[in-house]
């Protein structure tokens, strides 16, 4: 039902910063829960942040202070802004949607997602 498309990845120096864009296609976009997560070599993947249909919001520990996660349902597009970025945030991040959530619960489980973007390369050098 849904499409996303992730933009916004690129190669930054530690310390930069980077704002990821999902697009997602559906009219229902503004009663799915979204999620940004990452996933690097040998590792497995990861809940970045999370939002609920009614803005509540999560970013994992180790991210609280430099990610923040936003979205503007004019635009349906969900946000990921990162920075102070560092060497060990270097992974493909995932736009992900949950179609059937509660309005105001934030899902961290991969595996509860409906829905998944391409990913979009982040790379930080040292």
């Amino acid at each position: 039902q849904v499409q996303l498309v992730e933009s916004g990845g690129g190669l930054v120096q530690a310390g930069g910063s980077l704002r990821l864009s999902c697009a997602a296609s559906g009219r229902t976009y503004v009663s799915y829960a979204m999620g940004w997560f990452r996933q690097a070599p040998g590792k497995e993947r990861e809940c970045v942040a999370a939002i609920s249909a009614s803005g509540e919001r999560y970013v994992a520990g180790s991210m609280k202070g430099r990610f923040t996660i936003s979205r503007d349902n004019a635009k349906n597009t969900v946000f990921l802004q990162m920075s102070s970025l560092k060497p060990e945030d270097t992974a493909v991040y995932y736009c992900a949607a949950l179609e059937r959530a509660y309005y105001s619960v934030v899902y961290y489980d991969p595996n509860e997602y409906d829905y998944w973007g391409q990913g979009t390369q982040v790379t930080v050098s040292s």
